[in-house]
């Protein structure tokens, strides 16, 4: 792809304006911090003049200051998430929102007739998962720039030992330093989320997932100054990285067989195929275990808890609902729209429904026996995992590439309804235990006894946010669940159920994958006791100090936020709207 092209061609550069946000916010955050009063003289003989070049020497008081590189970050994100979001304002299905960008840079209204490969593709379905990352990694952004330690603590140990404190300027520089690295790799974060989002080839789709993945492993080691952080760290990059080794072997098998990764090419050489070729089905094998690595699906889980515990809360929330989302959206790209079958049952759906059942029975039995509310919820979030498995599994039941897809869309849009509303009450989660964590308190169950007495906002919050995750009517949580569950039966129930020979006849005509939505509600009702867990200790147990917490009015402002938001998307106008974007992204998922 010419670099040239995508910045000197105005129609290009307008498609892309989301994504060329993030670059220009990376290279503000890279340059205005460093901006000083360096000067160098001129080679004029018998002169002293010095011009400025205002990178080097003393750094400007203003641009130093341990907020700047927050404050880019998240205008940045929010300026994208802006942009993203009125895209979908105007007709997402229209063909004329329909971009396609070619190898060499340049920009098509659609990828049909297309001479050249095409790498990305702009559409209602990217654009919304778009939003759903950037909103994301913007409420991270806001947490941490509340509540990052000013000076680690090993520094402040070795000054006070020392008798002596360092210069204001320098502790200012040095938390503006450590601000810059953080927001830095969340704006990475982004662009290689974006890069998922937008991909129509499977070696692209690579290098995004790469990109965000190792930014997350750095993002989740960042708090060195605790035991936990980099150990975390380091066991979330070994396992990543072995993980996405096997993935890029995978890739490799299916450029062996095809000669070609673009997704509508494999697809079509799919469809050719008068039986699967082993070459083909081991290079898939191969990404799909990456795959679960990424959306932590059992047995592939085993590396999230550590990584979600020893992670600061809100990179901990990002995993949880970012890193989630985009695992899921590379499962889509290669189980539906490469491998599905003309018509009839995709081959893959007896072991995406097993692994459904294993993921969402094993996250919910890991979460009721934690005793750590950040472990708890990273097997919570495991569980959640295996519920959109299950939706998965039956979209290899109905979306056949003949047909109308109207089951398929449905369960498309539900499981984008619940990846958007989990960023709200999921995220929203950690962010109030980032509250917890600014205290060092958080990472065990005592440290939310009594928080009603000391934060009765916040702890109602809370108790909101594990009501929706249980999937209690009206939070959005459970419409979220209803129409994942509502999916599956109207996949396996459509037309095929009859009680004229009987009730136990009917039973046995449903498909097998029926039951996987009963299982999605005994589960449900399983999370119930750890959830209420949580809002038993926060109401009813003694505190164990009645001093408030850290005031951080931006995070604050974000829980509240997030659960209004939780409220609102359950019943209501919002959820109306928000039921119409997904329901439209789905349709351009399939057309």
């Amino acid at each position: 792809m010419s670099t040239l092209t995508l910045i000197s061609d105005p129609q290009t550069a307008t498609v892309l304006l989301p994504e060329f946000t993030l670059v220009v916010g990376i290279v503000l955050l890279i340059l205005i911090p460093n901006l000083g009063k360096g000067t160098f003289r001129l080679p004029i003989p018998n002169t002293n003049i010095r011009l400025p070049y205002l990178f080097g020497g003393e750094r400007f008081a203003i641009t130093s200051s341990p907020r700047v590189p927050g404050a880019i970050s998240v205008f940045t994100l929010l300026f994208s998430t802006s942009l993203a979001l009125w895209s979908q304002m105007e007709n997402p299905l229209s063909d004329s929102n329909v971009w396609c960008i070619a190898t060499t840079g340049e920009a098509f209204i659609s990828c049909a007739g297309m001479i050249e490969p095409s790498l990305l593709q702009i559409d209602g379905f990217s654009r919304l998962l778009e939003i759903v990352f950037y909103g994301a990694l913007m409420l991270c952004g806001v947490a941490m720039w509340s509540r990052m330690p000013a000076t680690p603590r090993f520094m402040i140990r070795a000054q006070v030992l020392a008798g002596r404190r360092e210069d204001e300027r320098i502790v200012k520089l040095l938390d503006n330093r450590r601000q810059v690295d953080f927001h830095l790799l969340l704006l990475m974060v982004a662009l290689g989320m974006s890069v998922v989002a937008l991909a129509s080839d499977l070696f692209v789709l690579f290098i995004g997932l790469e990109l965000a993945s190792l930014s997350s492993y750095v993002l989740v080691a960042f708090m060195k100054e605790t035991d936990e952080g980099p150990e975390a760290g380091m066991k979330y990059f070994i396992v990543g990285s072995v993980a996405s080794a096997i993935g890029l072997y995978g890739i490799s098998l299916l450029y062996l067989w095809n000669g070609n990764l673009q997704i509508s090419e494999l697809a079509a050489s799919w469809q050719a195929m008068d039986s699967i070729d082993p070459l083909a089905l081991a290079g898939l094998g191969f990404i799909v275990v990456t795959i679960g690595f990424k959306v932590s699906a059992a047995p592939f889980h085993l590396a999230a808890p550590d990584a979600y515990s020893g992670a600061a809360s809100p990179v901990a929330g990002v995993l949880a609902t970012a890193s989630k989302a985009m695992g899921f959206v590379v499962l889509l790209r290669v189980l539906v729209a490469i491998t599905m079958p003309d018509s009839g049952e995709a081959f893959w759906v007896p072991i995406v429904g097993l692994l459904a059942a294993v993921t969402m029975t094993w996250g919910n039995l890991g979460a009721l026996s934690s005793e750590n509310p950040k472990r708890m919820l990273a097997y919570s979030s495991v569980a959640h995992a295996g519920y959109l498995l299950a939706a998965v599994a039956a979209l290899g039941l109905n979306a056949s590439r003949e047909g109308d897809h109207v089951v398929a869309e449905l369960i498309v849009a539900a499981m984008l309804f619940h990846l958007t509303v989990l960023v709200l009450f999921k995220l929203g989660s950690f962010l109030v235990l980032s509250m917890l964590e600014s205290e060092g308190r958080g990472s065990k169950l005592e440290d939310l006894y009594g928080l009603a007495r000391r934060e009765p906002l916040i702890a109602t919050a809370l108790f909101i946010f594990m009501l929706s995750l249980a999937g209690v009517p009206p939070l959005s949580g459970f419409l979220s669940k209803l129409l994942l569950v509502s999916g599956i039966v109207d996949a396996t129930v459509h037309n095929t159920m009859s009680f004229d020979d009987g009730f136990m006849a009917a039973i046995r005509s449903l498909h097998w994958v029926f039951f996987l939505a009963l299982l999605v509600f005994l589960n449900s009702a399983l999370s119930l006791f750890y959830y209420l867990r949580v809002g038993w200790v926060m109401f009813f147990e003694k505190p164990p100090t009645r001093k408030r917490l850290v005031y951080a009015p931006f995070l604050r402002i974000t829980i509240m936020l997030c659960m209004v938001g939780t409220l609102a998307f359950g019943i209501g106008p919002l959820a109306d709207h928000l039921l119409t974007l997904v329901s439209n992204a789905a349709t351009a998922f399939f057309s």
